[in-house]
């Protein structure tokens, strides 16, 4: 919820109040689920919103498994740390989100104006640091489209992904980044927001 340091600020937005609340002020990192199914139809609608996610020479190394049998959950569910084992072996559903180290393969199709793009990511390294960077934007524009169908995201980097990465990709050209649990919340799921940096604090205008 909106704090009254902040309220003042807000209200130069042109998004509206409902909406701040459900993508940002309101929502939370979520523990617990419902059981309520996330359908196939919402994780459509929110890959319809994702794709519009910015990124350098629209670049998209963005790849999504998500984890719906309970054959591919067991296999999952191992490699999650801690706590995050129970939290991904309950929730709705799961996502696992990676970098497609080859996404240069791509772009002849997402920038038809050049010629030969691929040429510029030619060396591995630099292919691999744009990759991360770039599929990182995505997936923070995956939990907000998460947050846009209505639902919850439990996001998690707390997990094996030298295992995940083998266990779901085996080609050596992907790389986990991020495992999302994706659901209602349910009772309890939230812990109590913690503090965040103010403007002042952050933001230096030159």
């Amino acid at each position: 919820m909106s704090t009254p340091e902040n309220s003042d600020a807000l209200r130069h937005l042109t998004l509206a109040p409902e909406a701040q609340n459900q993508l940002f002020l309101e929502a939370r990192t979520a523990n617990t689920f419902t059981d309520e199914p996330v359908t196939e139809e919402q994780v459509r609608a929110i890959y319809e919103l994702v794709k519009y996610a910015p990124t350098s020479m629209n670049q998209q190394p963005l790849r999504i498994v998500i984890v719906r049998s309970e054959e591919a959950r067991g296999r999952l569910v191992p490699h999650m740390m801690g706590m995050n084992q129970e939290k991904t072996a309950k929730a709705p559903l799961v996502a696992i989100l990676a970098a497609d180290l080859d996404f240069h393969e791509e772009l002849p199709k997402l920038v038809p104006f050049m010629e030969n793009p691929q040429a510029i990511f030619a060396e591995p390294g630099f292919r691999e640091a744009s990759a991360k960077f770039n599929a990182a934007l995505q997936v923070g524009y995956f939990i907000l489209g998460v947050r846009a169908a209505g639902l919850a995201a439990g996001p998690m980097t707390g997990f094996d992904p030298v295992a995940v990465s083998k266990e779901f990709f085996g080609d050596g050209r992907h790389q986990a980044v991020c495992v999302v649990n994706i659901g209602k919340p349910g009772p309890n799921s939230w812990m109590g927001r913690l503090p965040r940096l103010e403007y002042d604090e952050v933001v230096t205008t030159v």
